[in-house]
């Protein structure tokens, strides 16, 4: 009897932790990981350009199409406005496979030589698929997460800006230095990834846990050593030669890290369960529970006759706006001055880190690096790209609800940050290149997390699918004036000089290019100038919102956590009577 009582509970307790909250946000981590493919350009770029003979205006062109794609998720949003998550993780595992798979077959030859336009479309579908993964997981946990937001938006996204240096050391494990099969890699990879937990993914009732806090902190932890791992190995492998099987004990340890986490989930998913264990054995509860239905029903009703009178359709009020924090419709926040002060300071802060990012393969050829070192440029923003995720994710939240610092104020001093990596490559200071390699990072992460916070807690999360990816779109917009109008312009004018004065010309299919400071040198000066002006911009929404990150912004979030967590007790004590009606609510939301 002990022993069918051990196998039930046992299975109880599995189906806890796979079914649980904290699996959700494991599951988000690892698709998180595959998902950063895009910041790997710098990587594979110049296979592209040298196979099929681009000049370095079309490479900005292709690069500009990548993150067009990766950014532009409004159609995510909205499919994921009305369709669980996981058929937006599906159709993005879809698009992944198909993007890279027929760039794969470009480059090695299998296929006929694609147009410009087919290899633009290409990676503009691959890279798009990425917009999928984070609407999918990303909108999924901060909707089940409302009280949480920074620090989840801040790991998440870590996780992604991790990725690169993740698929770098486990690619090499695989495929060594053949660097068209990382195309094949980025391709069948992260979609695998999607498609196993596609059920995890899902909305839950938000249930404020008095440790959540401190779980999210010891997933920092083990992601912080993660990327102290990673930091390492690129430094040895800078100075040092490693073989296919010495790579393959690196990728093992990323492996193991990167699955340490669960640990965390089947803790605190046991803690949980005995709680739960606990409820049903002690009949003490159970006039809490009556008075917490009464509680509940009373909440409920009340939030029934706010939608009544409150309900807004998605064409009315555009002009009308509530008041901030509460939920905007799609066309209040699009045409708000808030979001208009927000996407003008992001085309300039953004473009500018992309546009360096996207380039840093050229800049270390101009600016003579050796080759290894092109490689560590891109692994060390893959890093400082997380460390400012987490850092602005976290460290914005415990400023807010400390000392009631205002998230915005802490993207204007990131944009003028990035200010400082931009003239260190612009003037070619000596090892400067590696230096900024950290700080345009560090600096491109930490935009993130905070746009997508200043999103949720000005226009509500009632629409956050679509405004988090309209937020994405600043970043192209950027990019193609930064990047493709004016770097690559430069950059080929100045080759071509180069050319001239060596009495050469330049033959069909011939890459273009371009030695010396002068290559970016004007480029950079220009970006610079843009993203100073970005972060003047951001003091005016420092200025409008300073009243509101005074308030506790949170307020709102309590009350239906707290009746949640009421409801979820009275369907433990329930034996599961209610359990159908909550998983119908689930899928409504």
């Amino acid at each position: 009897m002990a022993t069918v009582q051990g196998w039930a509970d046992m299975r109880s307790l599995s189906l806890q932790v796979i079914t649980g909250r904290w699996f959700l946000v494991f599951a988000s981590f690892l698709i998180m990981a595959a998902a950063g493919a895009t910041y790997m350009f710098g990587l594979y770029s110049s296979e592209i350009k040298s196979t099929l003979g681009y000049d370095q205006t079309t490479l900005n062109l292709l690069s500009f199409f990548k993150d067009f794609g990766s950014n532009v998720g409004v159609l995510s949003g909205l499919i994921n406005e009305l369709t669980p998550p996981w058929v937006v993780l599906a159709i993005g595992a879809i698009l992944n496979l198909f993007g890279y798979l027929m760039i794969w077959l470009s480059v090695t030859k299998r296929i006929a030589r694609p147009a410009v336009w087919q290899m633009c479309l290409y990676i503009c579908i691959g890279a798009n698929s990425q917009s999928f993964a984070n609407t999918g997981s990303l909108v999924t946990c901060v909707k089940n997460f409302p009280e949480s937001r920074g620090v989840v938006l801040g790991i998440l996204k870590g996780y992604v800006g991790l990725s690169g240096a993740i698929i770098t050391q486990l690619y090499s494990a695989i495929y060594y230095d053949d660097t068209k099969a990382l195309i094949l890699f980025i391709g069948w990879l992260p979609a695998a990834i999607s498609l196993v937990f596609l059920r995890t993914i899902r909305y839950m009732k938000p249930v404020r846990q008095p440790n959540e806090l401190k779980v999210f902190f010891n997933f920092l932890y083990i992601s912080l050593a993660l990327a102290g791992f990673l930091l390492v190995m690129i430094i040895i492998q800078k100075r040092v030669d490693f073989t296919q099987s010495e790579f393959g004990v690196t990728a093992a340890i990323v492996l193991v890290l990167l699955f340490l986490p669960v640990a965390i989930v089947v803790l605190e998913e046991i803690k949980i369960w005995e709680a739960k264990k606990l409820a049903l054995v002690d009949p003490s509860p159970v006039k809490i529970i009556t008075e917490g239905q009464k509680v509940n029903a009373e909440v409920k009703k009340e939030s029934e006759e706010v939608v009544v009178v409150v309900e807004t359709r998605w064409w009315q009020n555009v002009f009308n706006p509530p008041e901030r924090g509460e939920d905007y419709t799609i066309l209040q926040a699009l045409f708000s001055i808030d979001m208009l002060i927000l996407f003008i300071a992001c085309i300039s802060g953004i473009g500018g880190t992309l546009t360096a990012i996207d380039n840093l393969g050229q800049i270390g050829t101009a600016l003579k690096y050796p080759k290894k070192s092109i490689s560590t440029f891109v692994s060390l923003v893959s890093i400082w790209n997380y460390l400012g995720r987490v850092f602005s994710g976290f460290v914005s939240e415990h400023f807010l609800q400390k000392y009631k610092f205002p998230r915005p104020l802490m993207l204007t001093l990131t944009l003028l940050l990035s200010c400082v990596g931009h003239l260190l490559i612009a003037f070619d200071v000596p090892d400067g290149l590696y230096i900024a390699s950290v700080i345009i990072g560090f600096s491109f992460g930490a935009q993130w997390p905070l746009l997508f916070a200043i999103i949720s807690e000005l226009f509500g999360l009632k629409y956050y699918a679509t405004l988090y990816n309209f937020g994405s779109v600043a970043s192209p917009l950027g990019l193609y004036v930064l990047n493709v109008r004016i770097t690559g312009h430069l950059y080929d004018k100045e080759a071509r000089k180069q050319l001239a004065a060596l009495g050469l010309k330049r033959k069909a299919g011939e890459q273009l290019t371009c030695l010396g400071v002068k290559c970016f040198k004007l480029s950079f000066i220009i970006i610079t100038a843009a993203t100073f002006f970005g972060a003047i911009v951001s003091l005016f929404l420092v200025a409008r919102t300073r009243e509101f990150y005074k308030g506790d912004i949170y307020k709102r979030y309590r009350e239906p956590a707290a009746a949640a967590e009421t409801e979820l007790v009275v369907v433990e004590e329930n034996g599961g009577a209610k359990t159908g009606h909550q998983d119908g609510h689930h899928q409504s939301n």
